[in-house]
């Protein structure tokens, strides 16, 4: 292997911009960052990369994704690019009369904001695919839309209850309309074809090329494990592991069955020990604790409104009940799992908070735990994740001011809640260790996408749509500490901070760079950054 030479950009180390550099690496490290005037220390064959003006960094890290499922909807019906009901609809009609054989029509992405009420129809699909079958899960997986052929054939009518952890959407008849909330999905999923090993190791390719593009070169895959139709992926990972079609380096999150308690604790370490192996570690253990704040479903500790302000019934969901979500994180610590929790509401954060508390005092921190999402965190918790050494990971791209949180979320759950969304800039201040994910095919992948908004509170491109009008600015934080967060940060809620996550000498050469340095522009403008360039362990993973 050549000596790889990135010469003359500005260096960002996983934890602070510094000047010029030019980074060296040999083999599989990095060997020296020289400064301005230092002499050349690299062999006369090596290949140098001028950096242009661009930004050098370590490889990014997501801490929360699903890159087979990501992976698995770009190679079916893909609907994440359309944000509309008509662009939509074109898009399922697209895909379903180019491929007349297939006996389902399956995908996902669509975004609940395309419809009203974030509910679409099944009479939308049959206008578009006939007496077809057709499940598409919306782009949080916390909901499925499906045609009036596949409610048929899974015997779901105005009689079917409602499954305790879900809900079907209905008309003033109690018919079902085409739209099924959590658990409600099994009803339809049970009779999806299984998807093949040949398509799981497609789709784990695709979603490694995509991320590599977006300079990501490792991951925690949140769901390994079947939920909402799909496999687990843990055998596509073990099979691509074991063949070196892994490239990236990759944790995965065991699904915990909510079904279940502490007895499937033997099935969790005996997939530890079958699945781990070269660049995937089954070393961690996904709960989701609550749903989604757009459905009803996130654990609020006072209840939703209605449409004209009014208090509800709904409190939404606690899937784990606490005392055993207690239980199970006292467990899983004990049996050297990392735990790794769904909360969006401010209950569902308290109650993983409360059982982490249960974790002795001499173990917090050491299983590096951390909880996801956040979008509702009580004041009162802030400090909490820091006392208890639990790691706030954070999908930054949320935090703005696009449909989903005008239309779907600010007018159910009143002014006070509203003021305590995505409380990034609170908890580093309050001392937390902050990590970020995208929750990809949830929403973009796109690390810069997200890290924009986390400076600004506003979305930039596409995928947020959220105006111009910063989302609580209060809880920005700046360019250092987001950037820190996606690399230093996630590498060590990965468990590899003594290997990557920073640039320095002796490091492993996961390396990415930009067309531009982020920190030299406008603040505004931090999204429009493109990588050139990725590599991990010395190796380009992407760029020519």
């Amino acid at each position: 292997m050549r000596d790889l030479v990135i010469r003359d950009g500005r260096v960002f180390d996983g934890h602070r911009l510094r000047g010029p550099r030019t980074v060296v690496v040999r083999g599989t490290r990095i060997v020296a960052l020289l400064g301005p005037g230092e002499p050349e220390r690299w062999a006369d064959d090596a290949e140098v990369v001028e950096a242009g003006g661009g930004l050098v960094l370590p490889g990014l890290v997501d801490a929360h994704v699903h890159a087979v499922q990501g992976g698995l909807e770009r190679i079916r019906c893909d609907l994440t690019a359309h944000t509309d009901r008509p662009a939509t609809l074109a898009a399922v009609a697209a895909y379903a009369a180019a491929h007349p054989d297939l006996p389902w029509v399956l995908g996902g992405g669509w975004s609940m904001s395309a419809f009203p009420g974030g509910t679409p129809t099944a009479a939308d699909l049959d206008a578009v695919v006939g007496d077809r079958p057709v499940f598409l899960p919306n782009r949080d997986h916390h909901g499925a839309w499906v045609s009036s052929r596949a409610l048929a054939m899974a015997g779901v009518d105005e009689r079917t209850p409602d499954p305790p952890d879900g809900r079907i959407e209905r008309d003033d008849r109690g018919r079902p309309t085409g739209t099924l909330h959590e658990g409600a999905m099994a009803l339809v999923s049970r009779l999806v074809p299984p998807t093949t090993d040949a398509e799981y190791d497609a789709a784990l390719l695709a979603g490694q090329a995509y991320l590599h593009s977006l300079g990501v070169t490792g991951w925690q895959d949140a769901i390994v494990g079947d939920y909402a139709g799909l496999d687990d992926p843990g055998p596509a990972y073990r099979r691509a592991a074991g063949r070196g079609a892994l490239t990236a380096h990759v944790v995965g999150a065991l699904w915990w069955d909510r079904e279940r308690g502490v007895e499937q604790l033997p099935d969790l370490l005996a997939r530890r020990d079958s699945y781990s192996q070269g660049r995937f570690r089954a070393t961690s253990v996904k709960v989701m604790q609550d749903g989604v704040a757009e459905n009803g479903t996130a654990a609020l500790g006072a209840p939703y409104l209605d449409r004209c302000g009014h208090a509800t019934a709904n409190h939404g969901h606690s899937f784990v009940d606490p005392a055993a979500l207690r239980e199970a994180v006292v467990a899983l610590d004990a049996a050297g799992f990392q735990v790794h929790v769904h909360a969006i509401g401010d209950r569902g954060v308290r109650e993983a908070l409360d059982a982490f508390a249960d974790v002795p005092v001499g173990r917090r921190g050491v299983g590096r735990h951390h909880v996801a999402h956040l979008q509702m965190v009580d004041p009162v918790d802030l400090p909490r994740f820091a006392e208890l050494g639990v790691a706030a990971n954070a999908q930054a791209l949320w935090a703005c001011l696009d449909e989903q949180m005008t239309q779907l979320t600010l007018p159910f759950v009143g002014a006070e809640r509203a003021r305590w969304q995505y409380p990034f800039g609170a908890l580093v201040r309050h001392g937390a260790r902050l990590v970020m994910g995208s929750d990809w095919p949830v929403s973009s992948p796109a690390p810069f996408e997200a890290i924009h908004t986390a400076v600004n509170r506003t979305s930039y491109g596409e995928h947020g749509r959220g105006g111009t009008e910063a989302f609580l600015p209060e809880q920005a934080v700046d360019l250092v500490t987001a950037l820190a967060a996606y690399t230093s940060g996630s590498a060590w809620v990965n468990g590899r901070e003594a290997e990557v996550g920073t640039l320095a000498p002796g490091r492993e050469a996961d390396l990415v760079l930009l067309d531009r340095d982020p920190f030299a522009g406008p603040v505004t403008e931090i999204g429009a950054a493109q990588v050139v360039g990725t590599w991990v362990a010395g190796e380009r993973v992407f760029g020519s």
